[in-house]
C-alpha cells in the first residue's frame, strides 16, 4: 500500500509550535508533504484589511517558510495565487493528493468555504483531516455543551469548557518535515480571480497584481506577494509579525518577568501607556496563528501555580491573562453556534434592537447585511466621519482613532472609549458602523472577538449596563492626567497647556496663541498666520449621553431582538415614538432599522412589510401605550435588562 501525499493547508495557523493539525498530518507519516498558502481573493478584494495588517499578515507568511525551510531545505511555505475552492481540486490530480490537513475556522466565510471544499474532497476521494486549534477548547464542543447555544457569558463558557475536559498541554515543534513532491503545475491554468468590487481599492497606490504573473507569482518561487505587488500604500505600523518574533518576545520580557505575568490584571493596564504599550501585544500573534493560544495559556498558568504554591500575589480570572483568554474562546464559540448572523443586529437572536442612526443595509433573501448603510440623517454621517478619522474635537477620542490608523493597535480600554462614544455613549451611530472601521485598520482583527467587544461595549449582548459611559475627558485623565498621549498623537495640541489638554475649546484665545494652535471649525481647517488648527467638540456631550441614554432606555423597554418579526418586517417603528432618538418617525420602517425598505435589497420580492400590524408606541419616558413586543427569545441570564432597576427608581421616587 503507497504512503500518503498530503497537503497541509495553511490559513490562520501561521506557526509550527503546537498545532494539533499539523501533528495529525505528520503522524500519517507521509511520502510527500507539501505546506500550501491559497491566495483567497476573498481577503484581498471583498474584506476590509488595511495595510498595516497586510504588512503583518505577509511578515509571518515570511518567517513561517523560513521555519519550514530550516526543518527541511527542500520545503517551504508555498504560496499560490488562487482561491482554495478553485485550486485544491487541480492540485489534488496534479500531485496525486491522497489527505488534505487543515486547522478548523469558525469565521461564517471560511465555514462555507471548507464546506465547499471538504464537498469537493469527498468527490475526488481525498479524505480530509481536520482538527480544533484556534481556541483553547474545540468552539463546536463548547456550542454543544452548552445546549446548542452561543455562548453570552464567560460563566456559561466556563460550565461548558468543564464538560468538554481540560485545555491540552501544548504540543512540540516538530523536528522535521518531509520532502514536497514535484510541483507539476505547467499545464494547470491558474483561474484568476474577479477584481470588482474592491473594497480595499482605497488602500491601493497603484494596481492590484498579485495574481497577475501565474499560480507561483512573478518570480516562479511560491513566496508571498510583495507589498508592490499588492499596489498597496506604505503601511505604517511598527508592529511586526512573525512566530519566531513573537516566541523570542514571550521569552525574553514576559515570561521572564514572573512578577507581571503572575499579577497580570488587564483592568489595571494603561490605555495611554505607549512605547513601551502596557499589555503583551499578543492579539495580532494570535489571530494569525503565529502564537497558540494554548501555548499561552499553559505558559502563563505555569508561573501562577508556582508562585501561588510560593505564597505570592497572583491575579485571577477574569481580569488575569488566563482570563482574558477565556472571554476570546466565549466569543469564538457563540460565533460558532450564530454563524453569519453573528456579525450583524439583522436576523440575529441573541443581539438586541436599537433603532441607531446608520442602520446597514440589508438583503431580506439572505438575511445578511450588503456591507453598505443607509444615511438617516447627513449629520450623523459627519459625525461618523470625524470619529473615524480623529477630528471630533475630543481629543482623547481623536488620539485614540489616530493611533489606530498610524499603528493598527489600540489598548482595550481605548478601545472601550471610542466604541462607547460612537454608540450608546454620544453619537447613537449603530456599533455596525465602527466594528468596520475596527475590522478594516486593526492589526489584531478577528472577527469573533471584534464583533463581541463591539456589541459589548454598544450593550447590544453580552452586557446590559448602559447607564454606565465612559467620559472623553474623565477617563482620560485618570490615566494621563498630564495628556502625553493626547500630545503623541494629535501634534496640533502638543504644545497645550496642561489645564486644557482634554477640552482646548476652553482655552483662551492668549493660551491658543501660545500654543501655536487655533480652535476652531471641524478639522478640515488649514492652519493661519504660523497657527495650527484642531476642531471645537462636534457637540456637547452632557447633552448627548443624555440623549444616549433616554434612547437605550425606550429601546430596552420595546425589548426587541435581531430576529423578531417587527425588526425583520419593519414594524419595530410603530413601538417607538417619532421623537425617539433614531430614525423612529413614521409607522413603518425598513428591517433592521433602515428608515424604509427602499434601501434593503430583495425587498421587491418581499411583501410581508406591506401590511403593519397595528402596534403602540413607546414615547420618549419609556411608558408603553400597550403591551410589549412579542419577543420570541428566552433571555439569557447575562442578559438582562435594566427596566426593573428603572421602574424601582420611579416608583421610590414617587412615594
Amino acid at each position: 500500500m503507497s504512503k500518503p501525499r498530503v497537503i497541509y493547508w495553511f490559513r490562520t495557523d501561521l506557526r509550527l509550535h503546537d498545532s494539533p493539525a499539523l501533528k495529525a498530518a505528520l503522524d500519517l507519516e507521509p511520502e510527500v508533504f507539501y505546506p500550501i498558502w491559497c491566495w483567497d481573493s476573498h481577503y484581498v478584494y471583498r474584506a476590509r484589511v488595511g495595510v498595516n495588517r497586510w504588512q503583518f499578515l505577509l511578515d509571518c507568511q515570511n518567517d513561517l517558510s523560513q521555519s519550514i525551510t530550516k526543518l527541511n531545505k527542500k520545503s517551504k511555505l508555498f504560496v499560490l495565487r488562487e482561491p482554495a475552492v478553485t485550486l485544491l481540486p487541480k492540485l489534488w490530480k496534479a500531485w496525486g493528493i491522497t489527505h488534505l490537513c487543515y486547522e478548523r475556522d469558525t469565521d461564517a466565510y471560511a465555514r462555507e468555504r471548507d464546506d465547499e471544499v471538504q464537498r469537493m474532497a469527498k468527490e475526488a476521494g481525498v479524505e480530509v483531516i481536520t482538527r480544533s486549534g484556534r481556541t483553547l477548547w474545540d468552539s463546536d464542543e463548547i456550542v454543544k455543551k452548552n445546549g446548542g447555544k452561543p455562548t453570552m457569558s464567560a460563566h456559561q463558557l466556563m460550565a461548558a469548557g468543564a464538560k468538554v475536559g481540560e485545555i491540552p498541554r501544548p504540543l512540540d515543534v516538530p523536528t522535521s518535515l518531509p520532502d514536497p513532491g514535484e510541483m507539476h503545475l505547467d499545464k494547470l491554468e491558474q483561474k484568476v480571480p474577479e477584481p470588482a468590487p474592491d473594497i480595499n481599492a482605497h488602500h491601493r497606490a497603484d494596481e492590484e497584481k498579485s495574481y497577475a504573473e501565474g499560480l507561483a507569482g512573478p518570480k516562479g518561487d511560491f513566496a508571498p506577494p510583495a507589498f508592490e505587488e499588492l499596489g498597496l500604500k506604505a503601511a505604517t505600523t511598527t508592529i511586526r509579525g512573525g512566530e519566531s518574533l513573537i516566541l523570542k518576545r514571550l521569552e525574553e520580557r514576559i515570561f521572564s518577568d514572573e512578577d507581571y505575568i503572575g499579577t497580570f490584571a488587564k483592568p489595571n493596564t494603561s490605555p495611554a501607556a505607549f512605547e513601551p504599550q502596557s499589555t503583551l501585544l499578543t492579539s495580532p500573534y494570535l489571530h494569525f496563528g503565529a502564537l497558540s493560544c494554548r501555548y499561552l495559556y499553559h505558559r502563563t498558568l505555569d508561573i501562577v501555580e508556582k508562585r501561588r504554591k510560593a505564597k505570592k500575589p497572583v491575579s485571577e480570572p477574569p481580569t488575569s491573562m488566563t482570563g482574558q483568554l477565556h472571554f476570546r474562546d466565549m466569543y469564538f464559540a457563540a460565533q460558532a453556534a450564530l454563524g453569519w448572523s453573528f456579525g450583524q443586529t439583522y436576523n440575529n437572536s441573541h443581539c438586541r434592537f436599537i433603532p441607531w442612526h446608520l442602520p446597514s443595509k440589508v438583503d431580506t433573501k439572505t438575511k445578511l447585511i450588503t456591507g453598505g448603510y443607509e444615511v438617516d440623517d447627513p449629520e450623523k454621517e459627519i459625525q461618523f466621519q470625524r470619529w473615524a478619522h480623529g477630528k471630533t474635537g475630543f481629543p482623547w477620542i481623536d488620539a485614540i482613532m489616530r493611533q489606530l490608523r498610524t499603528e493598527g493597535w489600540i489598548h482595550h480600554l481605548a478601545r472601550h472609549s471610542v466604541a462607547c462614544f460612537l454608540t450608546r455613549g454620544g453619537c447613537y451611530i449603530s456599533w455596525e458602523r465602527g466594528a468596520e472601521v475596527f475590522e478594516e485598520l486593526l492589526v489584531d482583527h478577528e472577527t469573533a472577538c471584534n464583533t463581541g467587544n463591539w456589541q459589548w461595549l454598544s450593550c447590544t449582548a453580552f452586557f446590559a449596563q448602559f447607564y454606565r459611559c465612559y467620559s472623553p475627558v474623565a477617563f482620560g485623565k485618570k490615566w494621563d492626567p498630564e495628556g502625553d498621549y493626547i500630545r503623541k498623537y494629535v501634534p496640533e495640541l502638543k504644545d497645550m497647556p496642561k489645564k486644557f489638554i482634554y477640552e482646548p475649546h476652553k482655552a483662551p484665545i492668549a493660551d491658543q496663541k501660545m500654543a501655536g494652535v487655533r480652535i476652531e471649525g471641524d478639522g478640515d481647517q488649514e492652519g493661519k498666520g504660523g497657527l495650527k488648527s484642531y476642531p471645537k467638540p462636534m457637540f456637547d456631550f452632557a447633552t448627548q449621553r443624555d440623549i444616549c441614554l433616554e434612547g437605550m432606555k425606550n429601546a430596552y423597554h420595546v425589548g426587541l431582538y435581531g430576529n423578531n418579526p417587527e425588526v425583520m418586517d419593519g414594524s419595530w417603528k410603530a413601538l417607538f415614538d417619532d421623537a425617539a432618538e433614531g430614525p423612529t418617525k413614521g409607522k413603518q420602517g425598513g428591517p433592521a432599522g433602515l428608515d424604509t425598505f427602499e434601501d434593503a435589497d430583495g425587498a421587491e420580492e418581499d411583501a410581508s412589510h406591506q401590511k403593519p400590524p397595528t402596534l403602540k408606541k413607546v414615547t420618549r419616558s419609556g411608558n408603553s401605550e400597550s403591551p410589549r413586543a412579542t419577543r420570541g427569545h428566552k433571555r439569557e441570564a447575562s442578559q438582562g435588562t435594566l427596566d426593573g432597576a428603572f421602574k424601582k427608581k420611579a416608583i421610590k421616587k414617587e412615594a
